[in-house]
């Protein structure tokens, strides 16, 4: 399948290092940005390791459709931009894989989800964290109801974003093009964080603050989610964090099995106790690795395994494991966190919001 790759920024690397590695089953045909530079920087990449490729390069990604006809295309452009390229690409003929998060108002991710399925195509969100392996294993451990039920769970990011990150990209930070750490830094885990506890979150409270970095947004933020089991949800989110990255770590308890993974990217399993686990072979001692290396980067090595799952979800008919739907609910706790800011109150799901809403809270 012909693959092109619209917003050649920080995290594109990520989607050349996936395009080389799915080499025969992906042709990355075209880098698209409105600085051709980047984009040429993004082809540069591509063919050290291919390097017979063809890759064109555009400012202009409708062109790039126009005349590439890409079959995919993976959208790593500014947070605010997403809805409007994704949706062009979708009623345009081609499927999208778009970075998080998929959009910034609950209105145009639905939109998003709408237009896919009117044009019969495939949309997907980059939460590559699902793949991660300490993951998949407790997401297999889950559907196979050895945590019994469900009690609480917690997601803890603590990294460090400082004043030069922001300088770097004026649009970091902005109601109108990000939103802060909670819709950037932490949507991965409170992700990871509603798909183990059920994906039926029902009820949130928050509080988010601005304590140091000079954005509009917030850089700490923290929230109680409830479920409609009953279970209940914390979240924990900064980007304060001194001097450099500490962890992001994802807790779950139910009354059967108890999980832990850390690490810098929920990447080590710190914790694996189950009622069963000498039946099934699996205790503490044969699981945990503590030598397990942190990956070079936060955005760990999922991205490979989520873009192949996209492609056999286009050649086998079926949804995408982060769909459209899937992401979008991530997004909409975060939406009602900072609803719950803005309001001071709790905040019931499903919501209907909108970081630009939130012009002006601090």
């Amino acid at each position: 399948m012909k693959i092109a790759l619209i917003g050649c920024g920080r995290i594109s690397f990520k989607h050349i290092e996936a395009f080389v590695a799915m080499k025969d089953r992906v042709e990355f045909v075209a880098a698209c940005d409105p600085i051709l530079e980047r984009a040429e920087e993004k082809r540069f990449e591509y063919k050290k390791y291919i390097p017979n490729a063809d890759v064109k390069i555009f400012a202009d990604y409708k062109e790039m459709l126009k005349e590439c006809k890409p079959d995919v295309v993976t959208i790593a452009t500014e947070s605010g931009k997403h809805k409007d390229i994704a949706v062009h690409c979708l009623k345009n003929g081609t499927h999208v894989i778009c970075e998080k998060p998929m959009a910034l108002s609950t209105s145009d991710a639905q939109e998003m989800i709408d237009t896919a399925k009117q044009n019969n195509k495939k949309l997907a969100v980059c939460f590559q964290n699902r793949f991660n392996a300490p993951v998949v294993k407790t997401r297999d451990a889950l559907e196979m109801g050895r945590f019994g039920k469900m009690l609480h769970g917690m997601i803890q990011v603590r990294w460090n974003r400082n004043e030069a990150y922001y300088a770097q990209a004026p649009w970091r930070g902005t109601w109108e093009q990000d939103g802060g750490t909670l819709m950037n830094q932490c949507t991965h885990g409170i992700d990871l964080l509603q798909w183990m506890m059920g994906e039926d979150a029902v009820r949130v409270q928050a509080q988010t603050r601005r304590f140091m970095r000079p954005i509009e947004a917030e850089d700490f933020g923290c929230a109680i989610v409830e479920f409609a089991s009953g279970a209940v949800g914390i979240i924990e989110g900064t980007a304060d964090v001194y001097p450099k990255n500490l962890n992001e770590t994802l807790s779950l308890f139910g009354t059967e099995g108890s999980v832990v993974i850390g690490g810098l990217a929920v990447n080590k399993m710190e914790t694996w106790r189950f009622a069963d686990a000498e039946k099934m072979g699996d205790t503490e001692e044969k699981v945990l690795n503590p030598d397990e290396k942190d990956p070079p980067t936060v955005y760990g090595f999922g991205h490979t395994a989520l873009f192949n799952d996209f492609i056999d979800a286009i050649e086998q008919g079926r949804e995408p494991l982060v769909s459209g739907e899937k992401g979008k609910k991530a997004l909409e706790i975060i939406l009602a966190i900072y609803k719950s800011q803005k309001t001071g109150q709790p905040v019931n799901l499903p919501c209907d919001f909108s970081t630009m809403e939130m012009k002006g809270i601090f």
